[in-house]
């Protein structure tokens, strides 16, 4: 089996990545009209700031979500190195792309205080999962210096 990870690294794993994503991907998947109309569901509404809304685009959006989250959850759950860098690998490989594209284009429903609110919020959690990854990287126990 592979070698576990430090138990920080998995609780943040869970609370901080992998319930978030897996509560969107289902609300998204679920109920994608109210999803796109009122996410995150206290003002201002992401998602519908960028018409139109497409069903099944929204809907893809919200499987990745979900994807990511499951994949971050069997980390969490199973916290050995593999596992966990596998999970971190999959949700960077939706946040990147997902937190450039927001960087770089303004969102036109959005004023630009929430718009630089949103990207600061995006670019933390990619900086979170390196930082899990880094910790996740590094060997659980220290070996003593004769």
């Amino acid at each position: 089996m592979g070698e576990p990870v430090r138990a920080w690294v998995r609780w943040t794993l869970l609370v901080a990545l992998a319930v978030p994503q897996l509560l969107v991907g289902l609300w998204g998947t679920l109920a994608t009209r109210n999803w796109y109309d009122t996410f995150p569901g206290v003002g201002p509404d992401l998602v519908a700031a960028i018409p139109p809304f497409n069903e099944h685009l929204a809907a893809d959006a919200a499987g990745a979500f979900v994807a990511t989250g499951v994949a971050l959850l069997i980390a969490a759950v199973v916290p050995r190195r593999e596992l966990v860098l596998m999970a971190l690998a999959t949700y960077l490989a939706f946040a990147v792309p997902h937190t450039l594209h927001h960087v770089t284009h303004e969102a036109p429903g959005l004023s630009s205080g929430e718009d630089l609110y949103n990207n600061v919020l995006l670019v933390a959690q990619v900086l979170l999962a390196l930082v899990l990854a880094w910790a996740a990287l590094r060997p659980t126990q220290e070996v003593a210096v004769p």
